[in-house]
């Protein structure tokens, strides 16, 4: 039964938090069997915008994990705290898969994960994520990137598409149009599909 923990702290987007919860943190084993074996990670209580969440483990569970699930930071003017981004790497060292929603990147980023690798984040960010990490290469016209290991997606409904495409590369195409069904979602954007298309309207 492969191990996800979603890594939480104030100040993250409440929707992309909760999709990555409706995903991966239901017991869905009725559905797709072995589910996941989830856990949510924090230093202690956690505020995200009016939701209050209490963390299952601490921060240091996360470098016991498969997959580490990193959430939207909500402002990206101010530096995550360095207990996360110190938390995120050393579960990325340990060999765990990371994936970011939205501008989770920033965080991925400011552990250096992104270093390297191409990546995206919502794209009224994506050009101050290539600024402050500039040994990335940040995409702005894609829903998500997986590079094996390090995971970045587009914003808000994009983060759906990345939780469903690890789900599909955990359990196969069936097992994510299960899910997909469920949520009653598309099972499958291609992540190379464009973020943002302006699209003229009639008079």
């Amino acid at each position: 039964m492969p191990a996800v923990a979603l890594a939480v702290t104030d100040g993250m987007l409440h929707y992309e938090l909760s999709v990555a919860l409706e995903v991966f943190g239901d017991d869905l084993t009725h559905v797709v069997d072995p589910w996941y074996d989830f856990s949510l990670c924090g230093s202690g209580p956690v505020s995200v915008g009016r939701f209050r969440l209490e963390p299952d483990r601490g921060l240091d569970h996360l470098a016991q994990v498969d997959t580490v699930i990193v959430p939207g930071w909500a402002d990206t003017d101010r530096d995550p705290p360095a207990e996360l981004v110190d938390a995120v790497r050393a579960a990325h060292a340990a060999g765990a898969r990371v994936a970011s929603l939205c501008t989770g990147a920033f965080i991925l980023g400011a552990a250096g994960l992104l270093d390297g690798r191409r990546a995206t984040t919502h794209w009224a960010h994506t050009r101050e994520l290539a600024r402050r990490h500039p040994a990335a290469t940040v995409d702005p016209d894609v829903l998500y990137v997986d590079n094996g290991d390090v995971l970045t997606s587009a914003g808000k409904a994009a983060a759906m598409d990345l939780c469903l495409h690890l789900v599909r590369l955990d359990h196969g195409s069936a097992g994510a149009n299960k899910i997909a069904r469920r949520l009653v979602t598309p099972p499958h954007r291609d992540g190379g599909q464009a973020q943002f298309i302006a699209t003229p309207l009639p008079a």
